[in-house]
Parts: C-alpha cells; sequence; structure tokens
C-alpha cells in the first residue's frame, strides 16, 4: 500500500526533522519517505518511484540499503545519492513536502498524527507540479515544447524507469 501526503511547513534542523519522522514510522511500523515537494510533478511520480524502488529491492539490483533511500534515488531520476539527495532532499525553512507512506498499516489517523507531531499542515496541492518543476528537474524546454500539456508528467516517468538502465 501506498499512500502520498503533501504538506507546507518549517523546518529548523532537517537533521532532527528526519530523525523525528524515521521514529515515527518505527513505532507505527511503516516505512515513511519524505521528499522536496517542489521536485515533484504529481503522484503519478512518486508512484513510479515507490514500485521501481520496490522492484530493484525484491531483485536485489538496489543500490542504497534502505527503501526510503531507494525510493529517493528513484524519484530524482538520478544515479548517485549524491546527486539525489540535494534534488529532491527536503530543504531547511519554509518548504514544501512530500510524505510517502510504505510497507505497513496507514490511516488518516497516522497521518494527522505526524503532521500535528511535525507542525506541518496537508497540502496535497504541492505534488501538482509544472513547467518550472520540469525544468528545475532538469528538463529542457526542447523536450517540453515536443509534447502535450497533458502528457509532461510522462517525461519525468521517463527519468524514473531511466535509473534502471544508468544503475
Amino acid at each position: 500500500m501506498i499512500e502520498i501526503v503533501g504538506a507546507k511547513g518549517e523546518i529548523e534542523n532537517i537533521d532532527q526533522f528526519l530523525k523525528d519522522v524515521d521514529n515515527f514510522g518505527k513505532s507505527h511500523k511503516i516505512v515513511i519517505s519524505v521528499l522536496n515537494a517542489d521536485m515533484i510533478y504529481g503522484k503519478n511520480h512518486l508512484i513510479s518511484a515507490v514500485n521501481h524502488a520496490v522492484r530493484s529491492i525484491d531483485q536485489k539490483t538496489n543500490t542504497t540499503n534502505t527503501l526510503g533511500m531507494e525510493i529517493l534515488l528513484y524519484a530524482s531520476g538520478e544515479r548517485q545519492l549524491k546527486n539525489a539527495i540535494p534534488k529532491m532532499g527536503v530543504k531547511k525553512g519554509k518548504t514544501n513536502v512530500a510524505f510517502v507512506f510504505t510497507k505497513g498499516k496507514m490511516s488518516d489517523r497516522i497521518i494527522d498524527e505526524l503532521l500535528s507531531q511535525l507542525n506541518f499542515i496537508r497540502k496535497d496541492a504541492v505534488l501538482k507540479g509544472n513547467i518550472d518543476t520540469l525544468k528545475k528537474f532538469g528538463i529542457r524546454k526542447k523536450e517540453i515544447d515536443t509534447i502535450s500539456k497533458d502528457k509532461l508528467g510522462n517525461l519525468i516517468l521517463e527519468k524514473v524507469a531511466k535509473v534502471d538502465i544508468i544503475k
């Protein structure tokens, strides 16, 4: 089961924030990945990243040691964590984040509890993405111009799938 939630809030200390998320996940027996929502182009982007990450772990072709980091790697469209983390990792200050919940039993109560604990407000609209998101992701204007608006998300999905090839 995959649950994806967009949220707005403020991160004062990235290490502590990630530790709090990890501890919350462990206490509820779920895996929670947290990503920079400003680099997300819709929920399909993250669903694809999760599916690729799970498959790579199942087939023992994973690059990282955890499902959460493997999701981040695929979501970034990058082969190496040293490039993926600056691109998709959460940022200090007022920020938009994507929470990806996997490997466990989820409920709205658990999501609300996490958001409350972190002082974040649910705002799924931060996951929508736009042409600026595509450009920040490294997709050139020439590529964007060759596709109809309703298919722009496919450009990101190609980057996610390409990680398997460049691994």
